[in-house]
């Protein structure tokens, strides 16, 4: 008596990948842009010593490298702001068109500026290391005057740019109920608010890094940071318009 060797072998069962959802797919990605977004707050210490003397770092006092790293982090910000508003744009622009279109100006015209007044930073750096047949007090005026176009283009792209991107963003969010509707007042709340204190700081009340300058910008920087972190846990939620952008977006099967 012979043993059976036809062993038939395993099947193997092909389990499908569930896809992401387009809708979680833009939800992820925009929270970890608007995460990211916030890695400029070190500049504050960074930029300290440029700020208190200018003119002492020009001449050589302390490191250059603190400066490179505020830089490199405010560039960072500037292309993850503009990213936000892009890739919400395919969703947004079914909530309101307008609105979509401001946002993604807004958030353009913010990186511009951030680009524009690290660029004065960068000019500062350049003084420090190339200062060949200029004097030493013509050097420290310039340095002041790049820092003085720091200041001011600093309080256009990073205070008050954000009230019109968190204006049109929050209207947009209560306007769909994609986020709990929490969100959107907060920036209902703290646009306004950082908008009067940008004022109060053009007119000299106090300056950009006073405390309640700081206070007035909490509110902002709670509703930008707290919504991107829902949204990469979260993500929005499901409504008739995102069911509808997922069932148009993702491939048919063959």
């Amino acid at each position: 008596m012979t043993a059976n060797t036809d062993i038939t072998p395993p099947v193997r069962v092909s389990i499908p990948r569930r896809r992401m959802l387009p809708t979680r797919r833009i939800s992820l990605t925009v929270g970890i842009l608007y995460v990211l977004t916030f890695v400029s707050i070190p500049t504050l210490g960074l930029y300290a010593p440029i700020k208190n003397n200018v003119g002492a770092f020009i001449l050589g006092a302390g490191s250059a490298s603190a400066l490179q790293s505020g830089v490199l982090s405010e560039i960072t910000v500037g292309l993850a702001g503009i990213s936000t508003a892009v890739v919400l744009y395919p969703l947004t622009k079914r909530i309101s068109q307008t609105a979509a279109l401001g946002l993604v100006a807004a958030r353009l015209l913010e990186t511009c500026l951030i680009f524009v007044s690290v660029v004065s930073l960068l000019t500062i750096m350049t003084l420090r290391t190339d200062v060949a047949g200029t004097s030493r007090a013509a050097l420290v005026t310039m340095g002041h005057s790049l820092l003085a176009n720091y200041n001011w283009t600093f309080l256009v792209s990073g205070s008050l740019m954000p009230v019109a991107c968190d204006l049109l963003l929050g209207y947009m969010l209560y306007r769909s109920a994609i986020v709990p509707r929490i969100w959107p007042i907060v920036a209902f709340i703290g646009a306004p608010l950082l908008l009067a204190s940008d004022i109060a700081v053009f007119f000299g009340a106090y300056s950009n890094v006073s405390p309640i300058a700081v206070l007035a910008a909490l509110p902002v920087a709670l509703f930008e940071l707290s919504l991107g972190i829902w949204l990469i846990i979260k993500g929005f939620k499901l409504t008739p318009l995102t069911a509808e952008y997922d069932a148009i977006s993702q491939p048919t099967a063959a």
